[in-house]
């Protein structure tokens, strides 16, 4: 289990509050998915994170598990914020699980509360220890770096499949795979388009969101699709089956 971030300070006598970044993707919905954390550390400048697969999942479940493996990994001790992009998640552990309990784990409507098992685990690991969350929308221009890393690393072990992570002073996700595996066999990613000659499909990006790359684009900007969703025309054309 990871203890405090190095460099951490104190105030009033208390650990400084650690941010930390948590999520979940499901190429497919369900669909090949994956879970991610990344805690920054001393300055914000450089990120500790891990990243694994789920196999075929939900993007609820996807979205629960990271921050499960989250709370896991870090002490109880240390103070965090937890910035997340699923509302879903978020109010799932905070304002509707006491509701949840209250009914015997039954929701508004007396059907079984979905995703039990990881909700009771979240529940148990966040009972006497010091948590703020904090929503940050998805795929913003200059938005949250922390999350965009966890989103980006999230997707990218749902395709490949597999863990990743570095310990200390991580530049950026590893790059995502051309394929997913799925069932032990190795398939092309159901976003990619076979190579047939012609050029991806562009449209003009009706809101701002960043690129697969990591750069931002605009609203107005033409766009394409890519493996992780949408982008640069030339980073898509990039990332196409030669």
């Amino acid at each position: 289990m990871l203890g405090g971030p190095r460099g951490t300070g104190m105030i009033g006598g208390m650990a400084e509050r650690v941010i930390a970044a948590c999520d979940g993707a499901s190429k497919g919905n369900p669909g090949p998915a994956g879970w991610a954390w990344v805690i920054a550390e001393g300055d914000g400048t450089s990120v500790r994170w891990e990243a694994g697969p789920l196999g075929t999942a939900t993007n609820n479940v996807a979205e629960l598990t990271a921050l499960e493996r989250l709370l896991t990994a870090v002490d109880p001790s240390v103070p965090l914020e937890i910035r997340m992009d699923s509302q879903y998640a978020m109010k799932a552990v905070t304002t509707w699980l006491p509701g949840w309990k209250r009914k015997g784990w039954k929701t508004s409507a007396g059907k079984p509360v979905a995703n039990q098992e990881l909700v009771v685990s979240i529940d148990t690991l966040l009972t006497g220890r010091s948590v703020e969350f904090r929503y940050v929308p998805a795929h913003q221009v200059n938005g949250d770096r922390f999350n965009d890393f966890a989103d980006r690393a999230a997707s990218q072990a749902a395709i490949a499949q597999e863990a990743a992570g570095s310990a200390y002073d991580s530049p950026e996700p590893p790059a995502a795979p051309d394929t997913v595996r799925a069932g032990g066999a190795a398939k092309t990613a159901p976003s990619r388009q076979r190579a047939s000659g012609s050029s991806k499909r562009t449209l003009n990006a009706k809101f701002p969101g960043r690129c697969r790359c990591g750069r931002a684009y605009a609203a107005g900007e033409p766009i394409a699709k890519n493996p992780d969703g949408w982008g640069h025309p030339a980073c898509a054309a990039a990332a196409a089956p030669a």
